[in-house]
């Protein structure tokens, strides 16, 4: 089984992200990946205003403050919350990306090996192989390297994956 939404990625570290915000953009790229698919490119602003206006900080995006901020940004006709997994994978089913927050310091988990320690990306889709979870996602490029998209297992990254979904009211 598997569920993939066609959405076009972005790196964190493209030339139109300033560079003194690429190494931490990786919150505020997710964002603005997600809207432009949810409003078909219509959003009308740039990843450098989204990492001032979310709260963006040298060491990154925090959960809460992406929730709080992004409602505020959205407006009354908009939901943005935090979800389980159920939901994330309810929300890919009914047609909408997830922003996925891989957070190993934040979780205290210190000796696991997730995909990623600390890093936000779109999540588009999953796949179920024998029985075992796989997400897909946009890993948000790297330096000279656009986005790409991966499959990533989730039983490594269980304990420290966190979800918000952003969804029409």
């Amino acid at each position: 089984m598997k569920t993939q939404l066609n959405l076009k990625g972005m790196s964190q570290y493209s030339l139109d992200v300033h560079p003194k915000f690429q190494n931490s953009a990786c919150g505020p790229t997710t964002v603005l990946v997600i809207l432009n698919y949810l409003l078909n490119h219509s959003f009308n602003k740039d990843v450098n205003e989204l990492y001032t206006f979310l709260g963006g900080t040298k060491i990154g995006l925090f959960k809460w403050r992406l929730i709080k901020n992004l409602q505020k940004l959205l407006g009354p006709n908009w939901s943005v919350s935090s979800c389980s997994l159920t939901t994330a994978l309810k929300e890919l089913d009914a047609g909408r990306p997830v922003a996925m927050k891989f957070d190993k310091y934040f979780t205290f988990q210190w000796r696991s090996k997730p995909t990623f320690k600390y890093h936000w990306v779109p999540l588009i889709g999953y796949e179920i192989e024998k029985d075992v979870l796989y997400f897909i996602v946009h890993d948000n490029g790297g330096r000279n390297r656009d986005s790409q998209i991966r499959k990533v297992p989730y039983a490594p990254n269980r304990k420290v994956v966190r979800f918000v979904k952003i969804e029409p009211k």
